[in-house]
């Protein structure tokens, strides 16, 4: 990189680790705010692919498919659905088979409307898997440069069909070293069980060096709690914590994750390559 280019790079990044560092010693985590995580698992949708746009286009899509006009209303009563049966899914309380079955199934009764549920649901998991969208503009960018330090995954709910390929074709896979479902790995976070199996498969035996990423605070940040690694939050919309999950940190930007995984020297190195330092 040209010294202008690093020049830039610095100013640019700089206002992060102020921002980083100060916030650490308000909180008394002066020696913290510099962790080193040689492993960052991530959690897929709404912390580095945009679900809110894909479901909202997918199931627009599968309603004018089934002749039901796509308005505010009837796409709320799907979401209020889907959404309960999502938290009853991590809670263990139903199995993901009756999810599928159940949801689109409820929705139609709820808007006494014709139709097959199980069908409907496959065809929307189809749509849901042509919307590779990313929350914004730097998140491939963010992934190229944590991967040159650390081994990154992806820790996610969801459908193994649906989910690897919007990764895949998103280009977030490009930057992993593996990607675990909860429909393969046959457990959904909260559960530390699809935790446990992601880092032996990622042969990663030091949890103190293992940082879990999401936007999901009953999921992801009590996952990664539940499976004794450090968590931090992804809060973009800097919305309020209740309180009864606390991560390790909380960032509003994924850039925010560089100075937790970058040792100084690494920092001002953003943008070469070949950087990757040791377990």
């Amino acid at each position: 990189m040209m010294g202008s280019q690093l020049c830039l790079r610095q100013g640019w990044l700089l206002p992060v680790v102020e921002r980083m560092a100060a916030k650490a010693m308000a909180e008394g985590k002066e020696g913290r705010f510099m962790a080193k995580y040689y492993c960052v698992l991530f959690d897929a949708d709404n912390t580095l692919l945009n679900f809110d746009a894909a479901e909202s286009k997918a199931l627009a899509e599968t309603l004018v498919n089934y002749g039901i006009e796509p308005d505010a209303e009837t796409v709320q009563t799907y979401r209020t659905i889907n959404e309960e049966l999502w938290r009853q899914l991590e809670k263990g309380q139903i199995k993901r088979e009756k999810l599928m079955a159940e949801r689109f199934t409820r929705f139609l009764k709820a808007i006494d409307a014709a139709g097959d549920g199980v069908e409907m649901n496959r065809f929307y998991l189809e749509q849901l898997s042509t919307h590779p969208d990313l929350m914004g503009p730097d998140v491939l960018d963010v992934l190229r440069e944590l991967s040159e330090v650390a081994t990154l995954a992806v820790v996610t709910n969801g459908f193994q069909k649906v989910q690897t390929r919007r990764l895949a074709e998103s280009g977030v896979l490009n930057f992993m070293e593996d990607v675990f479902v909860s429909e393969k790995m046959d457990s959904e976070k909260p559960n530390r069980r699809i935790f446990d199996a992601a880092l032996r498969a990622l042969g990663v035996e030091n949890r103190e060096h293992v940082l879990m990423v999401g936007d999901g605070l009953s999921s992801d940040i009590q996952g990664g709690v539940n499976a004794g690694l450090d968590t931090c939050w992804y809060n973009p919309g800097h919305a309020e914590n209740p309180g009864k999950v606390v991560p390790t940190y909380e960032i509003a930007d994924l850039k925010e994750l560089y100075p937790l995984v970058m040792e100084q020297e690494e920092l001002a190195n953003v943008g070469l390559k070949n950087r990757r330092h040791q377990c």
